[in-house]
């Protein structure tokens, strides 16, 4: 087993610690919209200190109800007081378990595990919170909906715990 892991070390971007909670968060909401409209990982994200917005592939836009379903969802883990940890396994001990499909093709055969908690696992090159208290409370600020791609996109901030 190769043991070289620095393709496995936070990008300089994702080093910095004050955009931790909000990348925290962010595992967390993944996991509550695949748990709440089983759809996959955002499509894409733009993680900053103080907003952020990630795209969701759905198949209808969600509603006003939905949102803030959403948002009482992932307060309630926040409120958990779940620790946040990190793992090294093996590509092949990935296999099924994680998409792979994000992996550049130089990756190292070690790859990194983010886990919230038993709420959320992914691989992972981020700065994560150590645990969910230190993250805040998380506000969807604005959402709209783009019919032809079948995308959402939602705007969200945290409010200072």
């Amino acid at each position: 087993m190769e043991t070289n892991i620095e393709i496995n070390k936070p990008s300089p971007k994702f080093q910095d610690v004050s955009i931790a909670p909000m990348h925290t968060c962010e595992h967390i909401i993944n996991r509550t919209m695949i748990n709440l409209f089983g759809c996959g990982r955002s499509v894409s994200a733009h993680i900053e200190k103080k907003k952020s917005k990630l795209d969701y592939a759905l198949e209808s836009a969600p509603t006003e109800e939905d949102v803030k379903r959403l948002e009482e969802t992932v307060n309630a883990v926040i409120a958990q007081g779940l620790d946040v940890s990190t793992e090294f396994i093996t590509q092949e001990e990935a296999q099924g378990r994680f998409d792979l499909k994000r992996l550049p093709d130089d990756a190292s055969e070690t790859v990194r595990v983010v886990k919230v908690g038993n709420y959320d696992e992914c691989l992972c090159l981020g700065t994560h919170v150590k645990n969910t208290s230190e993250i805040g409370t998380f506000k969807v600020i604005s959402h709209d909906w783009n019919e032809e791609a079948k995308r959402w996109r939602m705007r969200f901030k945290l409010v200072a715990p």
